[in-house]
Order: structure tokens, then C-alpha cells, then sequence
């Protein structure tokens, strides 16, 4: 099976509708094959959006590797100014139309990693995609310091089925970390630049 985090359009479109509850208010997102958890929202991003206070985040947010674009739009939601990137163009097209039903005003472009994204920013939020595998996962991880403001932070869940022990660990050499948060075996870390 292919990762998301590719730009495939071969599959099969079905487009479907799913509603989502975070933090008390109602998201309805459209979803597709070919998109990370079509199905509707998946417990490890639950768990993040679950585990942010986003009155109090300010500035600019970045939102990484989006797909139809739950993070983002609960975060464009709050007035915040948000933008949002993947290289899937059937998550990106999803977001556009996503952020649209949800009313909120945030920018959605494609980029391949950082390749497009000339910005710099308060957070850096993702539920990265892990089966990208190890290198690439630290690419963007590592690589966020490069787009984030002075005291900026990166903010993203992994599974500790996915290395999240080691990944937290490795992560130490280039952030000041801390775990937001533990829900059922997801880890919400956060990584702040010196």
C-alpha cells in the first residue's frame, strides 16, 4: 500500500462527507481515497487538536502535510492566520473545499516538504506521515526549525508503536521538548527552538 503523503491520483475518487467534534465545536470535513484517514478523523489528530488551547496559540501557523485539512481549519477557526501544505493534490483539493464548508479563511498550497514555503512561523502543527520512513520523518521535523520564528515551536503526535521514545529523544539535540500530552499510546510532543 502507498503512503498519502504522495501525489497519486490513480485511485479512485469516492468523495464522502464526515462530521467531527473538537473541543466542543462541530467540523464537517469531505474526505476521499487516496487521503490519510478517509474514514473520518483519526484518533492521533484528535488527540492533538484535543491537547492545543488554541486561544491561547498567537501568530502564524503552519499546518504540515494538512491532507483534508482537520488541523488547519480547527486552527483558521480561532482567527488565526494559517497556512497549510501537502503534496497529494486530492488533499489539497479537499482542504480548499473543506475550509470553505467550515468557514474558515486560511491559505492552502502544495509543496514537497518545505520546498514551497518561503514563510516563517509561531507553530509548526502536524500529524506527520510516518510511513514515509525515518529519514524523511526527521526532514521534516529537523527541518522545521529552519521556518519558525525565534521561540517558535513544532507541535506534532506520533505513536509509541511508531518510535515515539526515540523520536522524542533524537529530537533533544536540536529542540527543548516536552510531552503535551499521553492518550492511548499517541504522544503529543512539543519541540521549541532555543
Amino acid at each position: 500500500m502507498s503512503h498519502y503523503f504522495i501525489n497519486d491520483d490513480s485511485v479512485k475518487s469516492e468523495e464522502k462527507v464526515t462530521k467531527a467534534m473538537i473541543q466542543n465545536e462541530l467540523f464537517t470535513f469531505w474526505t476521499d481515497n487516496n487521503v490519510f484517514s478517509k474514514n473520518g478523523l483519526d484518533f492521533g489528530t484528535r488527540t492533538l487538536l484535543e491537547s492545543i488551547d488554541a486561544n491561547s496559540i498567537q501568530g502564524k501557523v503552519l499546518d504540515f502535510g494538512c491532507g483534508y485539512g482537520p488541523i488547519g481549519i480547527f486552527l483558521g477557526r480561532h482567527n488565526l492566520k494559517v497556512d497549510m501544505i501537502d503534496i497529494n493534490e486530492r488533499a489539497l483539493r479537499l482542504a480548499k473545499k473543506n475550509a470553505i464548508v467550515n468557514q474558515v479563511n486560511v491559505s492552502i498550497f502544495a509543496s514537497n516538504l518545505y520546498e514551497n514555503v518561503k514563510d516563517k512561523y509561531d507553530y509548526i502543527i502536524t500529524n506527520p506521515p510516518i510511513r514515509v520512513g525515518k529519514k524523511v520523518l526527521y526532514e521534516i521535523l529537523i527541518g522545521a526549525k529552519e521556518h519558525l520564528n525565534k521561540g517558535g515551536e513544532l507541535i506534532f503526535v506520533i505513536h509509541k508503536d511508531q518510535g515515539a521514545k526515540s523520536v522524542l529523544r533524537d529530537m533533544e539535540e536540536y529542540y527543548q521538548v516536552k510531552i503535551l500530552q499521553k492518550n492511548k499510546g499517541f504522544y503529543v510532543i512539543t519541540c521549541k527552538t532555543h
